[in-house]
């Protein structure tokens, strides 16, 4: 039994974070795991502390916290079931596709369940192998690089000698990552009979991006557009029917444009994202956000909930969310796939 596991792979499946519970305490400790992270907030240690606990925490762990009631449900955090139900559909497909060939796991890089309680799970198990896939599609230095980060520390501070930890890179330009997409989101966007399409991604500060550039050599924002572009085309939305925002700033330095908030606006008086105008004010609006792969506070709180009173109190008529890929069936086929394949 012991040399079987020693031969089965390991897929561990990482995603953000989410707070234990919509209430202050619960999202103000998240928060302050997530704010004081050196990859979230780039400045030097008593300054972010003194950001983090004196200006942020004060008014938005209980901000956050009522943002969170409004889309927690019977099952608690959307972004953890729907992590939980997608490691669970993988080991599915990954039982089907080669009984024992791999074994599935999911953690979060803050919060619960950890990477360290996944990492020492895997190691208890008696396997050897693991692959790491980060959950983000485009690369980040505060999502993809900051759990990076965590994973070795875990495997220095446990002295996990006997596991070899494969960190897999990011999939925005995997075909299997948006064939899953542009099929889960069909039915979904022909239904919404949109006048335009917005792909909205999550925000990062210009620094950050130029930062991940240097270091990296991949440029956060022109995965982005990317990635719509190949969604655009597998969802046949023509030229010009379709634009590219970002969403979820925080504080005043600059961030990358054009804001969400700001576009949706003004899509409702005919400007589009790219500063053009169209030919007639957007009154059906559909958004993406292939940024996420798991609904989550950004896309039902931001978007569907928030988003779309600022698009209709603009003068639109109705905005439309495409729900994320979640643990659909399309999606977990492809999550295996692209960690087989990358890890080849």
């Amino acid at each position: 039994m012991l040399g079987a596991r020693m031969n089965t792979v390991g897929i561990l499946l990482v995603n953000l974070g989410t707070p234990d519970a919509p209430t202050p305490e619960k999202v103000g400790a998240y928060l302050r795991e997530f704010l004081m992270d050196p990859d979230v907030i780039d400045i030097p240690y008593p300054f972010r502390w003194a950001l983090v606990n004196f200006l942020i925490l004060r008014g938005r762990a209980r901000a956050s916290a009522e943002a969170y009631r409004k889309i927690w449900t019977s099952r608690g955090s959307p972004l953890l079931f729907h992590t939980l139900e997608l490691a669970a559909a993988v080991q599915r497909e990954a039982d089907a596709a080669a009984p024992g060939r791999h074994r599935v796991k999911m953690a979060m890089r803050y919060g619960n369940p950890s990477i360290e309680s996944a990492l020492a799970a895997f190691r208890d198990e008696g396997l050897r192998k693991i692959l790491a896939l980060p959950l983000y599609p485009q690369y980040s230095l505060s999502a993809t690089e900051s759990s990076v980060r965590e994973i070795r520390r875990v495997l220095s501070k446990l002295e996990f000698s006997s596991l070899d930890v494969d960190v897999l890179p990011p999939f925005c330009d995997s075909p299997f990552f948006l064939d899953a997409v542009a099929a889960v989101s069909r039915a979904a966007h022909a239904a919404a009979r949109a006048d335009f399409t917005l792909f909205s991604f999550h925000g990062l500060p210009e620094r950050q991006v130029r930062k991940a550039v240097r270091t990296s050599g991949f440029d956060y924002r022109e995965q982005c557009f990317a990635a719509a572009r190949g969604l655009a085309a597998r969802l046949e939305i023509p030229a010009g029917e379709y634009g590219v925002s970002f969403q979820s700033r925080l504080g005043r330095t600059p961030w990358i444009r054009p804001f969400t908030d700001v576009v949706l606006t003004e899509l409702a008086s005919g400007k589009l994202p790219d500063g053009s105008r169209a030919p007639r004010p957007v009154r059906r609006l559909a958004v993406l956000c292939p940024s996420f792969v798991s609904d989550c506070l950004e896309t039902l709180e931001e978007i569907a909930i928030r988003g779309r009173d600022i698009f209709r109190a603009s003068g639109g008529e109705e905005l439309v969310y495409i729900p994320a890929v979640n643990a659909r069936e399309e999606w977990a086929k492809a999550v295996l796939n692209i960690a087989v394949t990358r890890a080849s």
